[in-house]
């Protein structure tokens, strides 16, 4: 508790990095989050302050600034390929989204005795353009598709890819996000590491194709309302489409 406390994060402030075990209540107060975790701001640059990560492991924040690294290289290489799929030039995706607000979040999922109360992680889809996952062998993490939650299968090697809300809105529904959310059990811990690509605050996010089904919405206020109104599975998304 003593390291943890060292490398502590704001509970009340999303723009905080470190250390948290933030219990976030969905369902009428009935079900709880169950979730330990330690977020790095990893880009831009000049956010990138590995003196605020541990370093209980000699080489632990070479290791996270390399992964960073090489995590945006393949996020911008995933958002060409959206981009061509779609007849738009490789860079059209990227070039909405702006320059990348990188963090990187470990989650730790710890035996829950009472499984049936508790969500590691609430029903979402992720604010900004693309999260990369990798996961241990653990079971938890399921997808909303055609109407139902479906486990995901756990690749050690694997490296999951999750659209998130800003891609959808710049592809104008072409792609849709990926709503998503994370199971406890009773008798092992799992073990995440997701790697979120995001606009600036600043950044204005509108589709890339006429006519519109998405209002123009600035980032800063997207997240906003994230925070303050709960995700509550793809609400704050669908808020924004435009009605004909």
């Amino acid at each position: 508790m003593e390291q943890k406390l060292k490398y502590s994060c704001d509970p009340n402030s999303p723009a905080s990095e470190g250390y948290g075990s933030r219990m976030l209540v969905a369902d009428n107060d009935s079900v709880l989050d169950w979730r330990d975790y330690f977020d790095h701001h990893t880009l831009p640059l000049s956010r990138r302050n590995p003196a605020k990560w541990p370093h209980y492991q000699p080489n632990y924040r070479e290791v996270v600034a390399e992964y960073s690294d090489q995590m945006t290289f393949l996020a911008q290489r995933l958002l060409g390929l959206i981009s061509e799929s779609l007849g738009l030039p490789s860079s059209c995706i990227e070039e909405a989204v702006g320059e990348f607000y990188q963090n990187i979040t470990v989650s730790y999922y710890p035996p829950c005795p009472q499984p049936d109360l508790t969500l590691g992680l609430q029903s979402h889809s992720d604010m900004g353009a693309v999260t990369l996952l990798i996961q241990d062998n653990v079971e938890g993490l399921r997808v909303f598709k055609d109407g139902e939650w479906i486990t995901v299968r756990p690749l050690r090697d694997g490296i999951l890819v999750l659209l998130a809300d800003q891609t959808e809105i710049i592809t104008n529904g072409k792609y849709r996000s990926c709503q998503h959310r994370a199971l406890t059990n009773a008798e092992r811990a799992r073990l995440s590491v997701a790697t979120f690509h995001d606009p600036a605050k600043t950044r204005k996010v509108f589709p890339a194709f006429e006519p519109p089904i998405y209002h123009e919405v600035m980032y800063g206020d997207y997240v906003s309302s994230w925070y303050t109104k709960g995700p509550e599975g793809k609400r704050i998304i669908d808020a924004l489409l435009i009605k004909y």
